[in-house]
């Protein structure tokens, strides 16, 4: 490791590299206690939880690699941690509201931070989150794009001490579990997060005794100071320039138009802006990223340090990464929600931030990046009963997510890839014991994935039968099922997602991104999560490539010919008549950067950059809580093909006459 421009000169080279490895050492101890002894599924299996080890300011300085979610190396606990006030050893604080210090960011996430002292001095925090399958509310798993303010997405807890001194405090556990559907899931969880803490509390002891606290407290300032310059590093090597991007979820709810997310990438030698300026108004669902306009918030950056760690494995992961970024976040926007507006499915738009940034370092440097990966993860949670027993059952199903984009030299990983990849699959054998399901099929998805030089990782498919009345499904982050993941560089766009009831039987029902929704006995549920997008011209791949695909299942001969130009019959290759196919196929022009889809490419060719443009200054303008209905009046009116700025000025001055409380803005 080059260490040579470090912030901090008193710890030297190979003390830092021992720190290095300590600190990831201890969290990926806390992690392994919270895995091997957590209760719930999502939490034991799924790996959806967190650790931490933070600095005595409360910033991420150490996190697993290998265990977990890997959404938060960025994350600052420090307005959340002041909200509580004084410590003592033995507390234990906690939160799970998104609007107390944001750092929770919906209400099942469950933070908790441990203060860690020597000599009376608070040296650091032993922290982390785990999601709860439940936090009561409206829904059961308490989330859905429905819910319209955070009153019905579950009980929430501003910052408080959970323990004082080594005392639980009992009273804040009866309100939790009074209000949880199933508390024992709950309780059980909490358990286990507490001793990860005290795992991480006792490593943390042996580093201090092991190195001296100074050592350790000058120490972290160095990771986080390294960790900045690596980052800094990276940006030097993108070419300056400024380059704008957007993308779509499906709906910005129920039945809704398209929500857009956009960014103004704006790179200057080692520093960056994301002028997230374009993107929609605070929606009336629970699409919204609660980020208290925080410049630096880690949900505004995991793209950034997924596209930073790619392009450097050695990267060291801690909040040091967020320093030469800065991001304006509009408020009353998508990204930049005010209270009370519902937060629970950010999940769906967090995914669709990664494919956004992606896209705009994708023009920075197309040589170095992927097409999309699929962005959308269907979080399956079942709610139903047990005829043997005549208790009611919740379980987190196995997740369903998709292919990675292609890859510079390499096809999209299939199945579960890139973006989502720390989302682990649960063995169906667990989940049937649990509750009272049946599943009919789980694999990959055959001809889901972009066409491309280097193909589009396939698509997940699941299949499964419930068996009493009134089970109650929810599918949190449904979406791709209308936009599909954009493919680059010739690459086509992976295909789109989609959910039904019952296929292929009379009362068969497309569902896709309906995300609540209830079965009965004997209907069967099939989820197909979406493809990958791929990259580069598919007339470039090999045939031999093209050839295994086939064999593998992977796609068809008729998809071989009709989107690669191979010739392949009973699984036999016809070179001389592949290669006439594709001369007469080969683009007279080069192709465009990104392909989008069929869908995207409708809707854009209404609502154009310049379109949307003039609708996003026409919103700022507005007092937040009218923002998200006129959005959607301009887009019922605005449908004409070649629409521009002036056609939706147009269509507000009409929209403004018939409302006298809005005339004035349309003066």
């Amino acid at each position: 490791m080059d260490m040579a421009h470090l912030h901090t000169p008193a710890i030297d080279k190979v003390t830092l590299e021992i720190l290095v490895n300590h600190t990831r050492a201890a969290a990926e101890n806390m992690a392994y206690t919270l895995y091997r002894t957590a209760h719930s599924t999502f939490v034991k299996e799924t790996e959806d939880f967190t650790v931490q080890i933070l600095d005595a300011a409360g910033r991420t300085t150490a996190v697993p690699l290998d265990l977990g979610a890997t959404w938060y190396p960025g994350l600052d606990y420090g307005a959340a941690i002041a909200m509580v006030g004084e410590y003592e050893p033995g507390d234990i604080g906690f939160t799970n509201d998104p609007y107390s210090g944001y750092l929770s960011t919906h209400a099942p996430d469950l933070h908790m931070w441990k203060p860690i002292f020597h000599e009376g001095e608070l040296l650091c925090f032993a922290s982390g989150h785990i999601h709860n399958t439940d936090m009561g509310g409206a829904v059961p798993a308490s989330l859905s794009r429905a819910l319209t303010e955070i009153h019905q997405e579950g009980i929430r807890f501003r910052p408080s001490k959970l323990y004082r001194a080594g005392v639980l405090n009992t009273e804040l556990v009866d309100v939790m579990m009074t209000n949880v559907r199933k508390p024992e899931q709950n309780l059980g969880d909490l358990k286990a997060f507490v001793g990860a803490l005290n795992t991480g509390e006792r490593k943390l002891r042996e580093m201090i005794a092991k190195f001296g606290a100074n050592t350790l407290r000058t120490g972290f300032a160095a990771l986080q100071d390294y960790a900045e310059h690596q980052a800094r590093d990276i940006l030097r090597s993108i070419p300056d320039g400024e380059y704008f991007f957007a993308d779509f979820a499906d709906e910005d709810g129920p039945d809704g138009h398209p929500a857009r997310l956009a960014v103004t990438l704006r790179i200057t030698g080692d520093s960056a802006v994301l002028d997230f300026t374009g993107s929609d108004p605070q929606l009336t669902s629970s699409l919204n990223v609660p980020t208290g306009g925080n410049p630096r918030h880690t949900l505004m950056l995991v793209g950034v340090f997924y596209v930073l760690y790619t392009l450097n494995p050695g990267l060291l992961l801690n909040h040091g990464l967020t320093r030469p970024f800065t991001c304006i976040l509009p408020e009353g926007t998508m990204v930049n929600p005010s209270f009370p507006a519902a937060v629970g499915m950010r999940s769906l738009s967090c995914a669709r931030l990664r494919s956004l940034l992606f896209g705009a370092f994708g023009l920075a440097m197309p040589e170095r990046m992927p097409a999309a990966p699929a962005g959308s993860s269907s979080i399956v949670n079942v709610m139903t009963h047990d005829d043997r027993t005549g208790e009611a059952l919740i379980a987190a199903v196995n997740p369903v997510v998709g292919g990675g984009g292609g890859m510079p030299h390499g096809d999209g990983t299939d199945g579960s890839g890139a973006d989502a990849a720390y989302l682990k699959n649960t063995p169906i054998e667990i989940t049937e014991a649990e509750v009272p399901i049946r599943f009919r099929c789980y694999g990959l998805a055959s001809g889901t994935g972009g066409a491309g030089r280097w193909r589009g990782g396939l698509a997940t498919q699941m299949e499964f039968q419930v068996f009493t009345p009134n089970t109650r499904i929810t599918a949190r982050n449904r979406d791709r099922c209308r936009f599909q993941a954009w493919g680059i560089l010739g690459g086509k766009a992976g295909r789109a997602s989609e959910m039904r009831l019952n296929p292929g039987q009379p009362d068969e029902n497309l569902l896709n991104n309906i995300d609540t929704f209830t079965a009965g006995p004997g209907d069967i549920i099939r989820i197909t999560s979406p493809g990958g997008g791929g990259r580069g011209d598919p007339l470039e791949r090999e045939p031999e490539r093209v050839l295994r695909d086939v064999v593998c299942a992977y796609i068809t001969e008729a998809a071989a010919e009709a989107d690669y130009g191979v010739i392949i019959r009973d699984e036999m290759l016809d070179l001389a008549a592949t290669e006439a196919l594709r001369a007469s196929r080969r683009p007279n022009a080069p192709h465009p950067h990104f392909h989008f889809g069929a869908e995207r490419e409708a809707f854009e060719r209404i609502w154009s950059r310049d379109a949307y443009d003039a609708m996003t200054t026409i919103l700022a303008a507005l007092p937040i809580h009218w923002r998200h209905f006129v959005k959607r009046r301009l887009m019922q009116t605005v449908t004409a093909e070649g629409s521009g700025g002036a056609e939706v000025r147009a269509a507000w001055r009409a929209l403004a006459a018939g409302l006298p409380q809005l005339r004035h803005h349309a003066a």
